[in-house]
């Protein structure tokens, strides 16, 4: 799930990632700010979901993953649009 929170008097936007994998210890998000190699590790709450809190620019598009336990990726089913890469698979759009 992402929650998107506009503020008035900044030109970024507050974006809350939850996501709650099965059987997962540790969920990264890649690719925010087109940083592939650095992943942001998401915070695991009671219950097993996993969340993460960032500002990003207004006006912006960001393509994204989720890696699981470190081997499994997966999408964000309510990103803004999926785009293919260059993998075979797709990458999950954000749209500020």
């Amino acid at each position: 799930m992402i929650q998107k929170t506009y503020l008035k008097t900044k030109d970024s936007c507050k974006v809350k990632f939850t996501v709650n994998p099965d059987n997962a210890e540790t969920v990264e998000i890649l690719g925010l700010n087109n940083d592939w190699e650095n992943g942001v590790t998401m915070s695991k709450k009671k219950g097993g979901t996993f969340t993460y809190e960032t500002s990003l620019p207004k006006n912006s598009q960001h393509e994204f993953r989720y890696l699981v336990n470190k081997s499994e990726w997966m999408n964000e089913p309510e990103a803004d649009e999926q785009r293919p890469n260059e993998f075979g698979s797709s990458n999950s759009v954000l749209s500020l």
